[in-house]
């Protein structure tokens, strides 16, 4: 099986911000929704899975995200597996 991990970062990047911006939380809460965990920072947000569940995880952060403000988004995608 072809497992992927995932680092995204949505723009814009808002300094000195006591809480993270909306767009960054609904990226977030999407991840999550999709029933995979995420590790969220103030420099970025990544996750792993199983390859459709990633993609499909991803597309709906980036919707999130956009619907949220998010006026840019920063994807990097790798293999970790594939045990085809």
């Amino acid at each position: 099986m072809t497992r992927l991990e995932v680092e995204f970062t949505t723009e814009p990047f808002e300094g000195e911000r006591p809480d993270p911006p909306p767009h960054a939380v609904a990226a977030r809460d999407a991840v999550e929704s999709a029933g995979l965990r995420c590790d969220f920072g103030p420099l970025g947000t990544s996750m792993n899975g199983s390859s459709q569940q990633v993609l499909d995880a991803l597309n709906a952060a980036i919707h999130a995200a956009l619907e949220q403000g998010a006026t840019r988004m920063t994807v990097r995608v790798d293999r970790v597996t594939d045990d085809e």
